[in-house]
């Protein structure tokens, strides 16, 4: 989040419109949200996982929960004509890299076709102000270089998924470029790297997988444990797609393409994550390396974000540490575990993140 803490007060009463606020990340957005004071509509397919954080939470009872797919343009045009949204964050997606591979052509269609027919409704809008697609630290070319990748770096992902988010970027420039050029409409792209957080159910993502395991009593089991990537809790972002979409409206100069990733230090394998998972869960948790599977889909080796811009820019930079993130993880889903309170366990951590 911001170096100088967020005013949160900006987005008492504006009228923000959320495409893909029933996924784990959506989830989250709509809680900070509801509890700034904004009017959320947010449009979405029913919750991917069952459970779901944004079940379990009750969320539906804090914004507009509209159910619709964004390859369908008219029913999204008709929910954004109502709406009148001021801010939209373009979330919808098809998420996983593994599932892309089995369903690529499910994932470009919603990947890239969504996002043209969300621009197009921000291109029509009379209210838009700020739009910011967020995509993945996955768009880049990977040469698995040992330095982050920066802004200026080529588009290029590798797999069915990553690759149909390099399009929605580039879908996102055209359309900047095209058609916002002479107009007072800030038009953004957010680039976040991996994120763990209380209420992902996601399957093949390793925190999911390790929360699984410890309900089983089986030992946790590392796809690839040597695998680098920038993981992150899941508010370093949702607070940075803030930070864009309120800079971007206050001025439009402000407008760019952003990587969200942690500090160097939370750049760590996918066994080291396991590991501090265990150490944060104490009892029951055992790691298991896997052995290598040479029909394995293709996964980038190291993959790291530079940062720099927006932290020069917005003043945004990380607040929690991996090990803190990891404890704010297992913090929840011993909570949710136990039957405690899930919605009063989300809000002390925005809290706590916001301080």
């Amino acid at each position: 989040m911001r170096e100088n803490a967020m005013d949160m007060t900006f987005f008492k009463g504006k009228r923000v419109f959320i495409t893909g606020h029933t996924g784990f990340k959506g989830s989250w957005l709509c809680r900070i949200l509801a509890n700034a004071g904004a009017y959320v509509t947010g449009y979405a397919l029913d919750p991917p996982t069952d459970p779901s954080l944004f079940n379990l939470a009750g969320l539906s009872r804090d914004i507009r929960d509209i159910r619709s797919d964004v390859r369908d343009m008219d029913a999204l045009a008709r929910a954004f004509e109502e709406a009148r949204p001021e801010i939209v964050l373009h979330l919808a997606a098809q998420p996983i890299v593994r599932t892309s591979y089995r369903e690529p052509r499910d994932t470009f269609e919603t990947n890239v076709m969504g996002t043209v027919n969300i621009l197009e409704c921000v291109r029509t809008s009379d209210t838009v102000r700020s739009f910011v697609n967020v995509t993945t630290d996955k768009v880049y070319q990977n040469r698995e270089w040992v330095y982050g990748y920066r802004e200026c770096d080529p588009l290029d992902g590798f797999d069915p998924y990553s690759n149909s988010k390099s399009c929605s970027e580039l879908v996102t420039h055209s359309y900047k470029s095209s058609f916002f050029g002479d107009r007072d409409v800030a038009i953004s792209t957010a680039r976040a790297g991996n994120v763990i957080g209380g209420g992902d159910f996601a399957a093949d993502r390793i925190i999911p997988d390790c929360v699984r395991a410890v309900q089983r009593g089986e030992p946790i089991k590392v796809r690839n444990p040597y695998s680098t990537r920038p993981y992150q809790h899941v508010l370093e972002p949702l607070f940075a797609y803030l930070a864009i979409a309120q800079a971007g409206y206050e001025d439009i100069s402000l407008a760019d393409w952003y990587n969200v990733g942690p500090d160097d230090s939370s750049c760590v394998t996918t066994g080291q994550l396991v590991d501090l998972f265990v150490k944060a869960w104490g009892e029951g948790a055992v790691r298991e390396d896997m052995q290598a599977d040479e029909k394995a889909v293709h996964e980038a080796g190291f993959l790291k974000l530079d940062s720099s811009l927006i932290r020069s820019r917005l003043g945004v930079k990380p607040v929690w540490d991996i090990a803190a993130a990891v404890e704010k993880v297992v913090e929840w889903e011993k909570c949710r575990i136990g039957g405690g309170d899930i919605v009063g366990c989300m809000d002390r951590q925005i809290e706590e993140f916001m301080r």
